[in-house]
C-alpha cells in the first residue's frame, strides 16, 4: 500500500525540478506534480513497482506532463499569434456582426476533430500547424525516425479531415 502523504514528501522536490527544468514556470510546475500525484490518487495501479522505482516513474510522470504542457503551451501561442497577424491584416475590411461567433464555432470544431486523434498523432499536427514546425523539427521533438514523423501528420490530417466531412 502506498503512503501518499510520505510519496509527497520524498518526491515532490525531483518532480517540482524536472517539471521546472522543461517549463521555467514555478506556478506551472507545481500543477504538474498535483497533476502527477491526482493521478496516482485515482489510479494506483498505474504505478508498477516491477517496472521501476516510484521516485523514477514520478519524476518520468511530471517531466512527460510538463513537456505536454510546454507543447500545448507553444501551439496555443502560435494561434494566438497568427490571429493577430490576421486581424492586423483584415482590420480594415469590416466585420460582420456573426463572424466572431462563426469563427469560435469553426474553431470549437477543428478542436472537437484533433480531440479524436491518437495522441501521438495529434501532437504531430498541432507541432506542423500550430507552431509551423518541419517533419524534421517534430522527428527530433518527439525522438521518432522523420518517417514516422511524417507518417503521424499524414495519419492525423487524414482522420481530422474525415471527422470534419460531416461537418
Amino acid at each position: 500500500m502506498l503512503n501518499f502523504e510520505a510519496a509527497y514528501r520524498e518526491h515532490r522536490g525531483a518532480m517540482f525540478a524536472a517539471a521546472q527544468r522543461v517549463l521555467r514556470d514555478a506556478a506551472a510546475a507545481e500543477d504538474v506534480v498535483q497533476d502527477v500525484f491526482m493521478h496516482l490518487w485515482r489510479n494506483p495501479g498505474a504505478y508498477d513497482p516491477r517496472r521501476g522505482s516510484l521516485a523514477t516513474y514520478l519524476t518520468l510522470m511530471a517531466r512527460s506532463r510538463a513537456v505536454d504542457r510546454w507543447r500545448s503551451r507553444g501551439a496555443r501561442d502560435a494561434a494566438v499569434e497568427r490571429s493577430a497577424a490576421e486581424s492586423r491584416v483584415l482590420g480594415s475590411q469590416s466585420e460582420s456582426a456573426d463572424e466572431p461567433a462563426l469563427r469560435r464555432e469553426r474553431s470549437r470544431t477543428l478542436m472537437g476533430a484533433l480531440g479524436t486523434l491518437p495522441e501521438d498523432q495529434r501532437e504531430a499536427v498541432l507541432l506542423a500547424f500550430g507552431r509551423g514546425l518541419t517533419a524534421n523539427e517534430i522527428a527530433v521533438a518527439a525522438r521518432v525516425p522523420l518517417g514516422t514523423a511524417k507518417s503521424r501528420i499524414r495519419l492525423g490530417l487524414q482522420k481530422a479531415r474525415s471527422a470534419l466531412e460531416p461537418v
